[in-house]
């Protein structure tokens, strides 16, 4: 279950950058350097961002040679979407969307291709 650690880590603008970046590239994550560069942010800056999200239960990290990569910790994270849907909707979260299967749509393109074909 979440606690004010995780909300306080989300609340800064650069962690939740971070964030939606490596949940983007779950599960495989992305190196340190990596993040710095797709994010502008110098390394030392980086670091402390990465550690508070690590610690808030969002990101694990490993070690592949001299590269740190981190990744969005899965278990933490859905404990955190849980928690937020939980009370969704007067403790009906099916009516918020979830809790059934859910089609996602992503582009104009892709909504063409899903139409029925007529008959």
């Amino acid at each position: 279950m979440p606690d004010a650690r995780t909300f306080s880590a989300l609340a800064n603008a650069l962690r939740l950058r971070i964030f939606r970046l490596l949940v983007s590239r779950a599960p495989r994550g992305l190196p340190a350097g990596q993040i710095a560069l797709r994010l502008q942010v110098p390394a030392s800056t980086l670091s402390t961002h990465l550690n508070r999200l690590q610690e808030a239960g969002l990101l694990r990290s490993w070690r592949e040679r001299q590269r740190v990569i981190y990744a969005v910790d899965t278990e933490g994270t859905r404990g955190l979407v849980e928690f937020l849907v939980d009370d969704c909707c007067d403790g009906q979260p099916e009516l918020c969307g979830y809790g059934r299967e859910r089609q996602r749509v992503t582009s104009p393109q892709r909504r063409r291709n899903n139409k029925p074909k007529a008959k």
